[in-house]
């Protein structure tokens, strides 16, 4: 993680609650004098009340650690609100349905917009019988190169990985597509709707 729990995510939180500092002491077996060094900065919670601290306040401990409380606002789960996370470390790329705390190589992923295409960046979307054939004419060097293709349908997502020296080119299925997106691994995440 690159951050640690703050008095001032503690103090939000369990006022949230409308809870006293007594009572959140209570639950986790401590003393309401602990709990007001935390809140005034002038202590941190130890590693072992991480998980029941997050607990009683009604967080994950990633949200905790992070200082974002995430309310899942996506109730009625529309794929419209889709969200790439991709680490800037490793390249990994994680999909979620609604906003959401990512964590991946120690570090706590913002969601990647998408932009609409530009020239540099136009996908290409062609129908060959029941797929979508999408390219990208885009350099495919180890240094700059397109990461990853998408199609985004109203009940799921697919994607393939692209590696470098390797044609940019995807095919996907046709059936209930909505967006296809393309990631460049130094300019972003690239949107057009089908």
């Amino acid at each position: 993680m690159n951050s640690y729990v703050t008095g001032s995510i503690i103090k939000k939180l369990r006022e949230e609650k409308n809870m006293t500092q007594a009572v959140l002491a209570e639950k986790l077996n401590i003393s309401d004098k602990t709990v007001s060094k935390w809140e005034t900065g002038k202590g941190y919670p130890d590693i072992t009340l991480l998980e029941p601290l997050a607990e009683s306040l009604g967080v994950s401990v990633v949200e905790l650690l992070s200082g974002n409380d995430i309310t899942n606002r996506n109730r009625s789960f529309n794929m419209k609100r889709s969200l790439f996370y991709v680490c800037p470390i490793c390249g990994n790329v994680i999909f979620a349905t609604g906003e959401a705390v990512i964590c991946c190589c120690g570090l706590t992923l913002p969601p990647v917009e998408a932009e609409t295409t530009d020239k540099a960046h136009t996908i290409n979307v062609e129908v060959i019988e029941d797929e979508y054939y999408v390219t990208v004419s885009h350099e495919m060097s180890k240094e700059h190169y397109i990461s990853f293709f998408a199609a985004v349908t109203d009940n799921g997502v697919m994607i393939t990985k692209m590696y470098p020296e390797q044609y940019a080119e995807a095919r996907f299925k046709i059936n209930r597509t909505h967006a296809i997106y393309a990631f460049c691994n130094k300019h972003g995440l690239f949107k057009v709707a089908v």
